[in-house]
């Protein structure tokens, strides 16, 4: 490979990992090319981005974006084949990974970073997976919220009659 497109490969991925906060590092080594191609396409239709790449050139873009050694944890785990996955969901190629795997060893992840934090290894697999995306965590808090306003309304429609009755005869009394 020219220096060149070394170059051109190392600018492409410091942009990448500028724009995702999720990437996973992971190894696809010893799977066939049919089950390379099934799983790319798994990986296409939930707009997750793999790319196989040198680990050198992924270690001098993560070095020229990360600030204060943010990625310094990750270096270990660029041996042997690699392929990146890039996605806007931080647990979406952790699901795309179990699911593959109910029929597949591989992918095995190698390492993931999510949103500052580092998971190393492929026994974060299942943690990884069970993270809850943004938007779920706010249905979350949002269903929270309206809990307590909820249970009053109910309470005031369940006594509502008798409610509305006693502010009729004091309206009464008082006319």
């Amino acid at each position: 490979m020219k220096k060149e497109d070394k170059s051109l490969i190392i600018e492409q991925l410091k942009e990448k990992f500028a724009e995702n906060n999720f990437f996973y590092i992971t190894d696809a080594s010893g799977i066939t090319v049919e089950q390379v191609n099934k799983f790319r396409g798994m990986c296409y239709e939930k707009e997750v981005e793999m790319r196989v790449v040198k680990n050198t050139l992924v270690q001098k873009a993560l070095e020229a974006v990360g600030t204060d050694g943010q990625y310094d944890e990750l270096y270990s785990s660029l041996k042997g084949p690699t392929a990146l996955m890039f996605s806007q969901t931080a647990n979406l190629p952790a699901k795309l990974i179990e699911e593959f795997r109910k029929t597949n060893e591989k992918p095995l992840v190698k390492a993931a970073y999510i949103d500052s934090s580092i998971f190393l290894g492929d026994e974060s697999l299942k943690g990884l997976a069970a993270l809850k995306s943004k938007e779920e965590l706010i249905g979350d808090v949002i269903a929270l919220l309206q809990s307590p306003a909820k249970n009053v309304i109910s309470a005031l429609k369940s006594g509502g009659s008798t409610i509305a009755g006693l502010v009729k005869a004091l309206e009464e009394k008082g006319a």
